[in-house]
């Protein structure tokens, strides 16, 4: 265990700092759970008021995902009923239970009181929410913003909010007091406490060589390029009629700009008559573009079920509690050869047994036995390939990651292939307990918690946890298990059965044609070239901290105060810290650990940034389900009501001009 050494310290004369008892950098859904945990353990206590900053560099309540000045048309990927800041039985925590309000509690009280402060879509878009509605990302926003209004007004935090970049931090040397860390904002601002949370969230990429290149180029030729980004944060408005767009990403956001742009052309959508899966019909207006997307896999994120169906159960057959508790006592795991094998043969399984139950004929042969011998994902394909005895039901487990097994396909087979998948995806969102790839996407949702424990656990090797758990599974589970609502997804089938939206191909490249002034997309997989003036970029960050714009995490990393986490010599993308024990005696957890291996017990970091050691804690908070995200929370109030017990002064806690006490008086 790495020693606790504190970081070289200032004189506190040298200093000019606002004083509190805990300060947090981030002011989205976990540094929202931080504030309402820390309350909570103070409540529990009797314990009196601590004063507390949060800090955020667009808005404190909902953060930067779920700013409420977003467009409607950018949803959350899951169901009112599957949220919530406030834990439950579910989520192992050592402090104390505090119920609250999810989502839909919410909404029916905001609905009973007629009026809310964000204004009257407010109104209007919680009069149509129920549990099965994918609510807008802004909505979920005022959703945090008002579970933060409810903490304060319990009296148990004094707080400071304060919109701004946070660019440093600096240890503060008292001789009267334990040293404190001050948090340095761009303008200058220093805010000093005990206790410093990091809860950015889903931090942003710097730019890339050839994002910088490519900003250039469009720059040269009065061509359009919108860069890598936060959807809200980029403009995606006004694409010319007619003309060819490349669109680059095929994830979450890709659906939410989709979804504005069609409310911009004004196209229509129908159902197609007699269409029982709920088909739609475009109608276009004229002002569409048309849309050439990729990605490195290809295809869209599959869709999640339409709103108030349920996916079968999933019951493993060989990936049981007992399994994967083995796992966890190691710390060598191969996670292509001893745990993608037996994932794959559940998923085929499941495939296999919802194929048997929708159409019989398609399914020969004691496919079961040849699973339960199966070694290996090649076996298991081998497997699915004998028991689908017909072409249109057809797949693989290589065909999670590589549609086209990596094989380059004619342009039949590629309109073929995309042809599938709309039918696939209409029967999947339609039909979801029956359907043999829902059963396989709410396999996967299932699964991936278990993995994530392994991660938690430190199962994996080094080698093993960045190639292929970091590498590729991640992404994979994102694909199957975290894909957009249904009713987004048909508007995007729409298009592509229209013409307005044309998949490239796997493995999607962008190079410029200095010569031509033009914007070149290829897909060496398919062999489609097309060139355009215009691209979006839609790709989602994946909050490698490696990459990462955030000022302050980049200050850490090149001042040696934090290390990237590496396993077994094998670098991560993410910062490391120390582990966290769920009990009242642990000093802390979560903290931030120094390039020479020294932990700073002051630096509590949540979250994405350290997901290799945090792994789960980028999904919210769901009712009944464990939350890490919840769990951190927890983890940063203890420390923060602990270390302010410990080390509180009065004297240097003069009220802040910027607090909201102040602000009232």
């Amino acid at each position: 265990m790495p020693a606790e050494t504190p970081p070289e310290t200032i004189d506190a004369e040298l200093i000019d700092a606002e004083h509190f008892e805990g300060v947090i950098v981030g002011g989205g859904p976990r540094g929202v759970a931080t504030v309402l945990r820390t309350v909570a353990r103070l409540r529990a206590e009797d314990a009196a008021p601590l004063r507390l900053a949060i800090l955020d560099a667009v808005a404190v309540g909902p953060g930067a995902t779920w700013r409420t000045d977003q467009p409607a048309q950018y949803l959350n990927n899951t169901q009112a009923d599957a949220t919530t800041v406030h834990p439950d039985g579910s989520t192992r925590m050592s402090g104390p239970p505090a119920p609250g309000p999810d989502l839909v509690d919410w909404a029916r009280r905001v609905r009973a009181d007629g009026s809310h402060p964000a204004g009257d879509w407010v109104i209007e878009e919680v009069s149509e929410l129920t549990g099965a509605t994918f609510p807008s990302r802004r909505l979920q926003g005022a959703y945090f913003r008002d579970q933060l209004d409810a903490a304060i007004a319990t009296g148990g935090v004094e707080l400071t909010e304060v919109v701004g970049r946070v660019v440093d931090l600096e240890r503060i040397d008292f001789e009267s007091t334990d040293a404190l860390t001050a948090v340095v904002l761009e303008d200058g601002r220093r805010l000093a406490a005990p206790t410093v949370v990091l809860a950015q969230g889903m931090v942003q990429a710097r730019r890339s060589p050839e994002v910088q290149r490519l900003v250039e180029f469009a720059a040269r030729h009065g061509l359009r390029y919108a860069e890598p980004g936060m959807p809200a944060e980029r403009d995606y408005s006004g694409l010319p009629a007619g003309e060819t767009v490349l669109v680059r990403g095929l994830g979450a956001n890709f659906f939410d700009v989709i979804g504005q742009l069609v409310a911009e052309w004004g196209g229509t959508f129908e159902p197609v008559p007699g269409d029982a899966r709920g088909r739609l019909r475009y109608v276009p207006s004229g002002r569409e573009p048309v849309l050439v997307a990729g990605s490195r896999r290809g295809v869209p994120y599959r869709a999640k079920p339409d709103g108030g169906r349920s996916v079968r159960p999933f019951a493993p057959r060989w990936a049981v509690d007992e399994w994967f508790d083995a796992l966890a006592e190691r710390a060598d795991v191969d996670f292509a050869e001893e745990v993608w094998p037996v994932l794959g043969r559940e998923f085929a399984r499941v495939y296999l047994e919802a194929l048997t139950e929708l159409e019989p004929s398609a399914v020969c042969g004691d496919w079961l036995a040849g699973l339960d011998a199966a070694e290996t994902v090649e076996e298991v394909d081998e497997v699915l390939e004998a028991a689908i005895g017909e072409d249109a039901w057809a797949w693989t487990l290589e065909e999670l990651h590589r549609p086209t097994h990596g094989e380059p396909v004619s342009a039949e087979d590629w309109a073929r292939l995309v042809r599938r998948l709309v039918k696939d995806e209409l029967g999947s969102m339609s039909d979801p307990w029956r359907h043999p790839r829902a059963a396989v996407n709410g396999a996967m949702g299932a699964l991936r918690r278990k993995v994530w424990r392994l991660t938690a656990r430190g199962a994996f090797s080094g080698q093993s946890l960045a190639r292929e758990v970091l590498g590729w599974f991640d992404g994979d589970s994102l694909a199957l298990a975290s894909g957009p609502p249904a009713d987004r997804a048909r508007l995007v089938l729409a298009l592509l059965e229209a013409g307005v939206i044309r998949l490239l191909g796997p493995g999607m490249t962008i190079t410029a044609d200095e010569d031509r002034g033009l914007l070149r997309a290829s897909s060496p997989l398919t062999g489609e070239v097309v060139d355009a003036r215009v691209l979006l970029e839609t790709r989602m960050s994946k909050g490698r901290v490696t990459d990462t714009d955030d000022p302050l995490l980049r200050a850490l990393l090149d001042s040696g105060r934090a290390r990237i986490h590496t396993v077994d010599a094998v670098p991560t993308h993410s910062l490391e810290t120390s582990l966290a024990e769920r009990s009242e005696d642990a000093r802390g957890g979560f903290n931030l650990v120094a390039a020479d291996g020294s932990i700073d017990p002051s630096v509590v970091v949540l979250g994405i940034p350290a997901a290799s050691t945090q792994p789960g804690s980028a999904i919210g908070a769901t009712p009944g389900v464990p939350s890490p995200l919840l769990a951190g929370a927890d983890v940063a109030a203890r420390q923060i009501v602990a270390r302010a017990q410990m080390s509180r002064n009065v004297s240097i806690c003069a009220p802040s001009p910027f607090s909201r006490s102040a602000r009232s008086s």
